[in-house]
């Protein structure tokens, strides 16, 4: 039976200014380290020893992978990175206050984007300095390839394309699999494994530094969800 776990990474310092983040590389705030070490320590207590780790390219994701397992004393497990799990790009409302523009574009202009499921944020334009291959981790991935603004079904097309490519044969061999991701890319993941309509998922939230225990069959049709605590 194949399980697999899947956590937001803990609180990050723009999480915490209320900003939006995308593919900014930003650090774990104060909270967010300690929920990423509660969150080994609730993998502990349920005796949920990963065979395998799987991330994002963004450090926030990494250091609470790192940090859980560090709490479960289970540090030997590979842990695999992708840039196909990053969370949402954000386009042009990268970096700013999340309050400033809701009121900049209007409430349903700002839901429609921010909960909807394929309407994307403006995107970055040229030359912008925010823009993925101006960023070393990704130069030697195709400009192409790169997202300047992605709704959460653009999020889903790269994210699932990764799961079904690298994850699913994990769960096939029984394994137990960690994710470590963020918020939109975990939505992605739940919409696909609990077929969720977009009308469902809009409402879906997951939260931070709580581990989320998915068991499959040998066909990896779903066969149990808990939330852990």
């Amino acid at each position: 039976m194949g399980k697999l776990i899947l956590l937001r990474h803990g609180q990050s310092v723009y999480n915490l200014q209320n900003i939006f983040t995308g593919w900014t590389d930003v650090a774990l705030s104060e909270k967010g380290i300690a929920e990423a070490q509660k969150a080994g320590q609730i993998l502990k207590a349920h005796n949920l020893l990963p065979d395998l780790c799987f991330t994002s390219w963004l450090k926030r994701a990494i250091h609470t992978a790192q940090l859980a397992l560090r709490e479960l004393d289970w540090e030997q497990i590979d842990c695999i990175k992708s840039w196909k799990l990053n969370e949402r790009h954000y386009g042009a409302w990268q970096q700013r206050n999340k309050d400033e523009v809701k009121e900049e574009v209007g409430e349903e202009r700002f839901i429609a984007i921010r909960r909807g499921y394929d309407t994307p944020p403006p995107p970055l334009p040229d030359g912008d300095p925010r823009l993925p291959e101006n960023d070393p981790k990704f130069r030697l991935i195709d400009p192409s390839h790169l997202p300047r603004s992605e709704s959460l079904k653009d999020t889903r097309r790269r994210t699932l394309n990764y799961f079904y490519e690298a994850i699913a044969p994990q769960l096939a061999r029984d394994k137990t699999v960690l994710v470590s991701a963020h918020g939109n890319s975990l939505r992605a993941l739940t919409m696909a494994i609990e077929q969720l309509s977009p009308e469902e998922i809009v409402k879906v939230e997951i939260p931070t530094g709580q581990p989320i225990l998915y068991r499959f069959d040998e066909t990896l049709e779903m066969l149990e969800k808990k939330v852990l605590s």
